[in-house]
């Protein structure tokens, strides 16, 4: 099977630029995720590496694992974090994470990508099965605004209408793997994290 067939659909990268343009301060957007020091985080869906590399600053001495099926993607990510040693890099399927990752998580992060999940409830299973007892996982998504509203370089960003996801939409899908919703934060001016808390 060629990777492409088994990308998220819907989930394409777009440029870099734009990415500077909606999130001009990653580390702050990690903070306020609630992400800590010491602690191991997925990045799972990691692309270019934006907000691997300002989770790698945030969690030293702890590590963050870039996790993605596209392996220039990972390339790029890794470029984006050069110097940093605490950062690992791991290719594959995300429905095979648990399997793949070895040794479970505190957190995993996946952003601007769960829209594009075909089961959404099952990567959020195969999540939990990743994470440490009381582990963390963060959903950052677009709020369900019309596309044509959510212009990032003065042009229509991010995915199609009918693929964006409210909170509560998120919320339905995540908790029948064990998870409860802990916090939910507004990350201006398109997004929102939902940060959820397995009870395993």
């Amino acid at each position: 099977m060629m990777i492409q067939d088994r990308l998220f659909p819907a989930t394409g990268m777009p440029d870099r630029n734009w990415w500077h343009a909606l999130w001009p301060d990653p580390d702050g957007v990690i903070k306020v995720l609630d992400i800590k020091p010491g602690m191991t985080v997925v990045d799972l869906g990691c692309g270019y590496g934006y907000f691997t590399a300002a989770i790698a600053r945030r969690v030293e001495p702890g590590r963050v694992v870039g996790f993605d099926l596209d392996p220039e993607m990972l390339e790029q990510a890794q470029a984006a974090c050069e110097g940093m040693a605490n950062c690992n890099w791991l290719p594959g399927d995300a429905m095979e994470l648990s399997r793949l990752l070895g040794a479970p998580a505190d957190y995993v992060l996946i952003a601007n990508t769960f829209h594009g999940v075909p089961d959404k409830t099952a990567l959020a299973r195969e999540v939990a099965m990743a994470l440490k007892p009381g582990g963390r996982f963060a959903v950052v998504n677009w709020h369900p605004l019309p596309r044509e509203e959510t212009t990032v370089l003065d042009q229509p960003r991010g995915p199609s209408t009918e693929l964006r996801m409210s909170p509560e939409q998120t919320r339905a899908v995540v908790e029948p793997a064990g998870f409860t919703l802990e916090t939910l934060i507004e990350l201006p001016p398109y997004h929102y994290g939902a940060i959820f808390v397995h009870a395993n």
